[in-house]
């Protein structure tokens, strides 16, 4: 078995602004519960300082060179459940009210991943793997194979580096390379970290870990075309041999209807007909929708963005409007698709719901009370919402891509399988027609709903396999080590 240190820009239970946050709260447990030795460490943000300081443990202080000087870095840690978090503290450049989009995000996270590689030193805590995560920690890789090979220690790492999003790829401009990150301009001049005139910590991630995964077998084949690859399709065919597609889980402890504090009614498969009627009125009332226990609720928890399919629903408002159906959207985003939904609200009292901003408490209220849950995404590497919403019985209607196209089954009218529904095509019209076939569904073959129901009860939306994949990996990693 492993000894693991997980790198990542944030992590529940902490903090969280997307779903890479759900992963570093849940894979590691479902890591341990393996048999294998799992530490996380992030920054010390300050939303974290504020709840939870007097909670963490004091390990160690050093400084790191960054725009060269010496800056002070002190860690904390905190045990939660078998799992160490370690957080990475300086109050300069975390302690802000949100975690990214910052001008300087290049220095700051330059300053995480030393911090991370010096950290191992200090408190002589050498693990036989480093699982980096996304942009934030894909120079690490790269900084401990270029400046600490003479060092037998560091040498005997592994390194496997997760895409959570493509997309979103930690770019800046060449100086960092020797200001900020210690390392020399033939890495510009020979390509390993040169992209777009500057450097990506992505790319880098890409080219010098040992095994590069991604958060679904189809998001994997799909990065390696032009269409999803974000110019770095080129780079990951290098590399395809060693990538690896393994889908999400959830924290099914976290997300659970029979015990899940957030919902006023709880549920299993034997009373969920009762009880998810009763949860929808309770959140009709909440929300001011009419109360109708009999009426199609579709759910929509998301960030608001190009990326989630909301420019497709745009097309459609009138049909949307006309259907027989209640709204509940939660979300923030782009403005343009806010003041959409804003509008449609206004024009729709009763019927749809529109909350700005994002609320855990509500979101699970939405999973459990919903009957219909949309996610019509571009791309979607992996997706926790569907997963989220199978787990309480709720039909996820989701665009085929990503990991939408991996965990949800199209219903199939003639032999009653399926756990959801699914269209191909980035169209509005296919969207629209998915939409009003599900609504046909629910009200005219009840038993066939009921049946798709308990089969998104049933689906599996663990860590379990998942965790038993990326066991394999770090095996094959040591094997060959």
């Amino acid at each position: 078995m492993a000894s693991i240190l997980m790198v990542a820009g944030e992590g529940l239970p902490f903090i969280k602004t997307g779903g890479l946050a759900d992963v570093i709260g849940s894979l590691p447990k479902a890591l341990t519960d393996q048999g294998h030795e799992v530490k996380v460490v992030m920054p010390l943000y300050k939303k974290i300082a504020e709840k939870y300081m007097d909670d963490l443990y004091f390990d160690c202080e050093y400084s790191v060179s960054i725009a060269y000087h010496e800056v002070p870095v002190r860690v904390y840690s905190k045990m939660e459940g078998d799992v160490c978090f370690f957080f990475i503290q300086h109050q300069g450049y975390f302690e802000r009210d949100t975690l990214y989009g910052y001008d300087d995000d290049g220095e700051r996270f330059a300053y995480f991943q030393k911090a991370v590689i010096e950290m191992l030193n200090q408190l002589n805590y050498w693990p036989n793997i480093i699982h980096c995560h996304d942009w934030h920690t894909g120079m690490i890789p790269c900084m401990v194979k270029e400046t600490h090979d003479n060092d037998a220690r560091y040498r005997s790492i592994r390194f496997v580096y997760t895409i959570h999003n493509l997309a979103y790829q930690g770019n800046f401009g060449p100086e960092m390379l020797d200001s900020c990150l210690g390392l020399p301009y033939y890495l510009l001049d020979n390509g390993n970290v040169r992209f777009d005139g500057g450097i990506s910590f992505m790319k880098s991630g890409i080219l010098y870990s040992d095994k590069v995964t991604t958060v679904s077998p189809t998001y994997a084949q799909e990065i390696l075309t032009p269409q999803y690859g974000e110019h770095l399709e080129a780079i990951l065919n290098m590399r395809k041999y060693d990538l690896w597609g393994i889908v999400n889980g959830i924290d099914i402890d976290l997300w659970n209807p029979k015990t899940d504090p957030e919902i006023p009614y709880h549920f299993d498969k034997v009373n969920m007909d009762k009880q998810k009627k009763a949860n929808k009125l309770a959140l009709q009332r909440e929300l001011g929708l009419e109360e109708n226990p009999d009426v199609l609720l579709v759910g929509c928890v998301s960030r608001l963005t190009w990326q989630k399919g909301f420019y497709l629903l745009m097309e459609q408002l009138d049909a949307l409007c006309a259907a027989p159906i209640q709204i509940a959207i939660l979300g923030s985003g782009e403005n343009q698709i806010e003041n959409k939904f804003r509008e449609l609200e206004n024009g729709n009292k009763g019927k749809i719901c529109f909350y700005y901003g994002y609320n855990e408490s509500l979101a699970h209220r939405i999973y459990a009370a919903s009957d219909l849950f949309l996610m019509p995404s571009l791309f979607e590497p992996c997706g926790i919402s569907q997963l989220c919403s199978m787990r309480y019985g709720t039909l996820p209607l989701v665009r085929e891509t990503g990991g939408l196209k991996d965990t949800v089954n199209p219903y199939n009218e003639y032999d009653k399988s399926g756990n959801g529904f699914s269209f191909e095509n980035y169209n509005s019209n296919e969207l629209i027609n998915t939409l009003y076939y599900a609504i046909d569904v629910f009200y005219n073959r009840k038993d066939d709903w009921k049946m798709l129901q308990t089969n998104a009860l049933n689906t599996d939306v663990s860590w379990a396999n998942s965790a038993k994949t990326y066991s394999l990996l770090y095996d094959e990693l040591m094997s060959n080590s």
